[in-house]
């Protein structure tokens, strides 16, 4: 390898190569490649200090290639083919032969929403692949997604890092969710009602307030929050036969995984609603693979959404 010099090594010797011992005239080859004859003269002697070879020599009105180029010849057509069947114009992507691990990283409210419906498109299209959901945060996804090669996150994350790209999915606001017959209470509930009820939190960092407690602040009143997990389904357990209440994303609300029977209705005080995006990294975004990728997963979380959204809220 070190004795080549491979700063002579041209890809357009090898096409002229292919195009002398297809013509066998450098006139026609410089013809065939729109290039000028002396040009093509050129590269034939530039082919000849490369190889350490003739190549060709002329007998009358043509070139007659030597047994080297004869060797050479089906090689460089093979490595002329495979240069454009697979790096030019490399075949389409296909998800019924591909056997790769899809990795997806997902936050605790994307996974219940969506990993049931992303595993049947998934699977249903890219039948021999394998799927890996990963847990992430709005802290930890940019480190996830490096360390354990995920190719798409979907979550509520914002200010991308320039490295990152995404696609926006939908919007999600909140409901209260409580327990009538244990709370005692009924919908709607008023502000007074709200602030007196033990509270329960989704808190993926841990923290036992959020920016609903500086609200209530700014009007002079606070609430107990009773309890917090960074798991939405310990708090659904929770929420039913106790007198907590919790404020959760609509969509969460309407999942029907749980038989119990709690009351939904809007909360008292405002609550910014929050946008899930699709996140992918830069680098690999024209790759055939994530842009099928991206395409199937975007539309299995619209229509899971389309569908969650006609689900009827318990009645009050």
């Amino acid at each position: 390898m070190e004795s080549i010099n491979w700063r002579g090594v041209d890809l357009n010797l090898l096409i002229a190569f292919a195009a002398l011992m297809e013509t066998r005239s450098v006139t026609k080859a410089a013809e065939k490649l729109s290039i000028g004859q002396s040009a093509m003269s050129h590269n034939l002697s530039r082919l000849r200090t490369l190889i350490n070879d003739p190549l060709f020599e002329r007998r009358g009105h043509h070139m007659v290639a030597t047994d080297k180029a004869k060797e050479l010849a089906p090689v460089i057509e093979q490595v002329l083919q495979l240069i454009t069947s697979e790096i030019l114009q490399p075949k389409a992507f296909n998800p019924e032969a591909d056997r790769s691990t899809i990795r997806i990283g997902l936050t605790d409210y994307a996974e219940l929403l969506f990993a049931p419906v992303l595993f049947d498109a998934i699977l249903s299209q890219a039948p021999n692949c394998q799927l890996s959901f990963h847990k992430v945060d709005r802290h930890n996804y940019q480190a996830m997604m490096e360390d354990q090669d995920i190719d798409l996150v979907i979550g509520s994350m914002n200010q991308l890092p320039r490295e990152l790209d995404g696609q926006y999915l939908y919007t999600e606001d909140h409901v209260c969710l409580f327990d009538s017959q244990a709370t005692g209470l009924s919908a709607p509930i008023d502000l007074a009602r709200y602030i007196q009820t033990p509270q329960a939190l989704v808190t993926p960092d841990g923290k036992l307030a959020s920016a609903v407690d500086q609200q209530l602040r700014a009007q002079g009143v606070s609430r107990h929050v009773a309890v917090g997990s960074g798991n939405f389904l310990t708090i659904r357990h929770l929420l039913s036969g106790r007198n907590l209440l919790c404020v959760v994303s609509t969509l969460m609300a309407r999942i029907t995984l749980f038989n119990d029977d709690l009351t939904q209705c809007p909360p008292p005080v405002s609550i910014p609603d929050f946008d899930i995006r699709m996140i992918w990294r830069k680098r690999n975004a024209s790759h055939p693979r994530l842009t099928w990728l991206r395409q199937c997963v975007g539309q299995t979380v619209k229509n899971q959404v389309t569908h969650l959204r006609q689900q009827p809220p318990p009645e009050t």
